[in-house]
């Protein structure tokens, strides 16, 4: 179990923990004056309305994925901190991964319960592509640690979790599971029957798209299925990472009762030639009553090796 204790660092020592911001100040004061005091005041805690929330703590896992970067890690982000669970024979609160777990879990039952024919990728693109980015007054969602910073993909994947949105989410990207063997290089199972003519990992159908190694434009397929309103159309909204130019074609899917499944190419474009970090975006379909997004995240490259260090 993931439990994090803010107090460990002081080593059983009476201490407060701050910022670096203001551990800057109270060091500047310490210089400055003759006869420095330090008071401490009670704790004040900021809830409810005045609190900027949801943020990602600090202690959340982040990507990209080492083993894995052609695929965005985390896959979303759900709430882990100061969760009232219990624990042995008593209650108590816990924060960690451990804490957010059962959310995304309970989540997850509730929607096969309502769709109980869908897949386990349905189910997570449900819950992916239908997360929000800001909260419920349109500020962007925070993530913590140094520094405070805004959070992207790597923070928390499709965003934050909205249980109410995933269970009516529009379309979906559904994958056979069949269709992960031409991805895995049979190394997870020595019997699994595998096409050992391994594609990288952004052309499996997922609810998201990563190239850690863009430098000439490549295009991917993505499929959808309706599972909304039988006759519905759909328009793209592309938000490019910067230094990226992303195309869609077709830029509108319209969906019927004999056509539930359509599949679209992205094509992702480097626009100078350069050695370069991850920059983040997005591909969304709206149809004026939903919206179906997808994180994108790209790295321009020149080397196939090289360290973000001198």
């Amino acid at each position: 179990m993931n439990i994090v204790d803010v107090t460990a660092d002081c080593k059983g020592i009476p201490c407060i923990l701050v910022d670096f911001y203001t551990a800057n100040q109270i060091g500047n004061y310490m210089s400055d004056a003759s006869s420095p005091v330090a008071k401490i005041e009670p704790a004040r805690t900021v809830t409810g309305a005045a609190a900027l929330a949801p943020t990602v703590a600090a202690f959340s896992s982040r990507g990209p994925s080492i083993n894995y970067p052609e695929v965005i890690k985390p896959d979303i982000a759900a709430p882990g901190v100061s969760i009232l669970a219990a624990r042995e024979d008593e209650y108590a609160f816990g924060s960690g991964t451990s804490m957010a777990t059962p959310h995304v879990a309970g989540i997850v039952a509730l929607l096969k319960t309502l769709h109980p024919n869908w897949s386990p990728a349905a189910l997570k693109s449900a819950i992916m592509t239908t997360a929000s980015v800001t909260d419920e007054r349109g500020m962007p969602i925070l993530a913590q640690g140094l520094p405070l910073k805004i959070a992207d993909p790597f923070d928390y994947g499709g965003g934050h979790i909205n249980p109410n949105k995933a269970a009516e989410p529009g379309l979906v990207y559904d994958i056979d599971p069949s269709g992960y063997n031409k991805f895995i290089g049979c190394t997870f199972n020595k019997f699994l029957s595998c096409n050992k003519t391994v594609l990288p990992g952004y052309h499996l159908n997922l609810p998201s798209i990563a190239i850690p190694d863009l430098r000439n434009p490549i295009t991917v397929l993505r499929t959808v299925t309706n599972v909304g309103e039988v006759n519905a159309v759909y328009q793209a909204e592309i938000q490019s990472p910067p230094g990226v130019k992303v195309d869609v074609e077709p830029s509108v899917l319209s969906f019927n009762a004999a056509n539930k499944v359509i599949t679209f190419q992205v094509k992702l474009s480097p626009l100078w030639r350069l050695q370069g970090d991850y920059t983040f975006g997005s591909l969304t379909w709206q149809n004026g009553q939903k919206t179906v997004r997808i994180p994108i995240a790209a790295r321009i490259t020149i080397h196939d090796f090289f360290a973000d260090v001198a």
